[in-house]
């Protein structure tokens, strides 16, 4: 018995859609850099392209939802982010770091200071 035919589904390889380029123009995305649509139209854009302005355009996320959604590799997805930061057709933030923990000698003197108050 021979396996079934699996039907070809316009695999396109990495580095066309790239435009041959292996790095963004920008080195500056990480997994959870939040992206958003500026509200440009994306019609002279290649249809990765137009759809990750699409995708965006529902909120902010992150390179690796992105990158998940589209079914592309991140490396390519930072590529496409670049481009189209680039155009100005999307907007990138940091994430928010997380706050720096205070040090353990200013807590220890919040907490004598009120057990002296009560």
């Amino acid at each position: 018995m021979t396996p079934p035919r699996r039907e070809k589904q316009g695999l396109v390889r990495p580095y066309v859609v790239t435009g041959g380029r292996a790095h963004p123009t920008r080195n500056t995305f990480d997994l959870v850099t939040l992206v958003v649509a500026t509200g440009h139209k994306p019609n002279a854009l290649g249809p990765e392209k137009q759809r990750l302005v699409q995708l965006c355009l529902g909120g902010a996320l992150s390179v690796a939802e992105i990158s998940a959604v589209l079914g592309l590799p991140v490396s390519v997805t930072k590529v496409l982010i670049g481009d189209l930061v680039d155009s100005g057709h999307i907007l990138t933030r940091s994430p928010i770091p997380s706050a720096q923990l205070p040090e353990a000698q200013i807590l220890q003197e919040v907490l004598d200071g009120l057990r002296a108050r009560l």
